[in-house]
């Protein structure tokens, strides 16, 4: 079992910026690959960024390449998404989520294994 605890989120002006963390604790954080999805209301989960377990690779959907950058301390078991430049578009609930497939950087909600509970990103226009 792999526990995952989202914080960081809030809200902020389009334009400005936030970096979220997830904490994890459980079985060796290192194991895992590690991604960022969220889910806007009215919409379905979607895929934001993914890293491997040793942040070799990392993969991001298009909508935030160049804005958004995900990395990982596998000391402090903490994965981090840094979000610049944000838009009234990036406004959602973010999840962060561990894939067992540690060298996989997958976009399939599906595919992961664990989950947190989410932080809420709010981007006034």
């Amino acid at each position: 079992q792999v526990q995952l605890v989202e914080s960081g989120g809030g809200l902020v002006q389009a334009g400005g910026s936030l970096r979220l963390s997830c904490a994890a604790s459980g079985r060796t954080f290192s194991n895992y690959a590690m991604g960022w999805f969220r889910q806007a209301p009215g919409k379905e989960r979607e895929f934001v960024a993914a890293i491997t377990w040793s942040g070799g690779r990392s993969l991001y959907a298009d909508s935030v390449k160049g804005r958004f950058t995900i990395s990982r301390d596998n000391v402090k078991k903490t994965v981090y998404l840094q979000m610049n430049e944000l838009r009234p578009e990036d406004a959602a609930v973010y999840y962060c989520a561990a894939d067992r497939r540690s060298t996989q950087t997958s976009e399939v909600p599906g595919e992961y294994n664990y989950w947190g509970q989410g932080t809420q990103v709010t981007v006034s226009s």
